[in-house]
């Protein structure tokens, strides 16, 4: 993603004055509730239509909504209306879905509503749907857009594209109208039986107002202005992100339903039902992407709330439980599995990794047989970690813990049999093996400059030299490996995928032709695929869907586009002074849902 900036403007952040245009400021009132996060990874923006990274995404899930949201204790997750007045009606062949939206909702006051109160209405999610189809905007959710195949909206797009024109947001389209002031209807293609699931995305498909993308311009990733309960009030890249309470949101108050036999569940609900939200002020965040400052800055005190760095798990929650001398401050701990998948990904456009051809097929799987996942888990992950069989996440539909595959097996033996099987041999005598028509093998293996990151650097150059393949890793900051990779221009990378639906069929998404260069980092395309994935997508949850799900993971596989490593774990802590926290599974925002009380916070010994 562009970051876009005059001199003037990054000088400004550098210096750490609150951006043009927004009413916060550094200082908050001495009796403000400030909570304090941290993030491991910096930001991209704040424009929904141009996200993909999570870190941005939690931002934006606490600034913009989408009509339906998830129960913040429920257990299986739940979806609840937000924007919605109910759940949304559906035609029996799920191609007609219609949502009536509560009237009296209102956008944060902004100058570009020029001193007008600013009522959300239906027409604000048919522009903000339509946004993604611009192609001026070069959306990486396009084609996860596309998939639910909104009648009329891919064609407004061509039609921009072919006439070389600008997208026209007033023509009307079949699939996408507001039928009146609060009633958006959606008119698709095919059967999407869990498209609910989509309008509860609101970290990118919350509603934006035509009036704020129209007066920020190219400056709109700074200025993101939405119906939440925050608003962004400072922004020094890469370094701090301050929300602030947003005055004019509505009379919301705090409601969750936990199962009867959820006994913390429904020990936060007595406390905290019936609170006027959002229950803290503020939300300060600091990006730190290195472990030991990080941890350093939750031991202090100077954050409220962390996922603990791996190279602390033992330090934090040794054999999985509160050291004591946290437990004696009143810091909390849970130890969760949680819905992400760590993959690694051979860019299949690159000549020497990629195809489809057997002796290409079989330098992947011999690269992946190479890599000892358990022992990432041991001395990486510290033991925060499962290995995964597939690309599919815990806790998401196509999920089976018994599904067993190669996927996890560490076979340093049969990798060097399968190399040398398809030709790839060292010829030269000098230790490293060559292609098979005898040109230099070289792995270049991007990775990012940070602790973790090197640790696993060494631990594959390990596996790899073990089996005469050369590789060399080039460091860079997540933002740029990621705009490189979706260039088709990184030979194999690292990445991480956490769900946000409960539908596995979207971590599939990365395997998609049409995705290639978006989700699909890979730039996987296999006809047999994308027939799976086309079929899996119209028909309803059942034993018929969770077969195809089995032959998805099976192709994929057997192909080897993707290495998938883990499922994570963490270890989360939090201050005796946060109260209400419970981990989200498929969803970024929580933190208006959490009470402050530094009365109870205690200091190290």
């Amino acid at each position: 993603m562009k970051r876009r900036h005059t001199l003037g403007l990054a000088g400004a952040l550098g210096a750490g004055w609150a951006l043009p245009g927004l009413a916060g400021t550094a200082d908050p009132p001495a009796d403000a509730k400030v909570l304090r996060v941290v993030f491991p990874v910096a930001e991209t923006g704040f424009d929904p239509v141009r996200l993909s990274d999570v870190y941005s995404a939690t931002v934006t899930g606490h600034i913009f909504e989408a009509p339906y949201g998830y129960d913040h204790l429920a257990r299986p997750v739940k979806l609840v209306p937000r924007l919605a007045a109910g759940l949304p009606e559906h035609s029996a062949d799920y191609r007609v879905w219609t949502v009536r939206l509560k009237p009296g909702i209102y956008f944060a006051d902004d100058p570009a509503f020029k001193g007008v109160r600013r009522e959300l209405t239906a027409q604000d999610f048919v522009y903000t749907w339509k946004r993604f189809a611009d192609p001026a905007n070069k959306s990486p959710n396009w084609t996860f857009v596309d998939s639910y195949k909104v009648l009329g909206l891919a064609s407004l797009r061509n039609r921009a594209q072919a006439d070389k024109v600008p997208f026209n947001y007033d023509t009307e389209t079949e699939g996408l109208r507001a039928l009146d002031r609060y009633t958006l209807q959606f008119r698709l293609e095919e059967p999407r039986p869990r498209f609910i699931e989509v309008l509860a995305l609101g970290q990118t498909l919350g509603a934006v107002a035509r009036e704020v993308v129209a007066f920020y311009g190219d400056r709109l990733t700074e200025h993101p202005v939405g119906t939440g309960p925050f608003r962004l009030a400072q922004w020094r890249r890469s370094s701090l992100i301050v929300l602030e309470r947003n005055p004019g949101f509505r009379e919301l108050l705090w409601d969750a339903d936990p199962a009867p036999e959820d006994a913390e569940g429904q020990a936060i609900k007595r406390r905290l039902q019936g609170r006027r939200l959002p229950l803290v002020d503020r939300v300060e965040i600091s990006v730190i992407e290195e472990a030991q400052p990080r941890w350093l800055s939750f031991l202090n005190g100077q954050i409220d709330h962390v996922a603990v760095p791996q190279e602390f798990a033992s330090i934090a929650m040794p054999g999985g439980k509160l050291a004591p001398n946290l437990a004696k401050r009143g810091i909390q701990g849970w130890k969760l599995l949680v819905p992400t998948t760590q993959l690694s990904f051979f860019n299949m456009d690159n000549p020497v990794v990629g195809g489809l051809a057997p002796h290409q097929v079989a330098f992947r799987r011999a690269v992946w047989l190479a890599l000892d996942v358990d022992r990432e888990i041991r001395l990486a992950y510290r033991g925060l970690a499962i290995p995964a069989q597939s690309l599919i996440s815990p806790f998401t539909s196509g999920f089976n813990a018994q599904f067993k595959s190669e996927a996890s097996d560490y076979d340093p033996a049969r990798a060097r049999a399968l190399l040398d099987l398809y030709g790839w041999v060292d010829r030269d005598g000098d230790g490293w093996r060559e292609q098979p028509d005898g040109k230099p093998l070289l792995l270049e293996w991007a990775s990012q400059p940070d602790g973790l990151s090197r640790q696993f650097d060494e631990l594959t150059k390990k596996c790899l030299d073990a089996i005469g393949v050369r590789v060399i890793f080039k460091p860079a900051k997540w933002p740029e490996n990621l705009k490189a990779a979706r260039a088709g221009k990184l030979m194999v990378w690292r990445v991480g995928g956490s769900a946000t639906t409960t539908d596995g069929q979207d971590s599939l998404r990365r395997l998609y032709s049409t995705e290639a260069g978006q989700g699909n980092l890979a730039r996987f395309k296999l006809p047999a695929f994308d027939a799976l994935f086309e079929q899996m997508t119209s028909l309803p949850d059942g034993p018929e869907r969770d077969a195809l799900f089995d032959k998805a993971k099976r192709l994929y596989i057997a192909y080897a586009p993707y290495k998938a490593h883990v499922h994570q774990a963490v270890d989360v802590l939090a201050h005796p002074c946060l109260d209400g926290y419970r981990r989200p599974l498929f969803w970024y925002d929580w933190w208006h849902l959490v009470e402050l009380d530094r009365s109870r916070t205690r200091p190290a010994a």
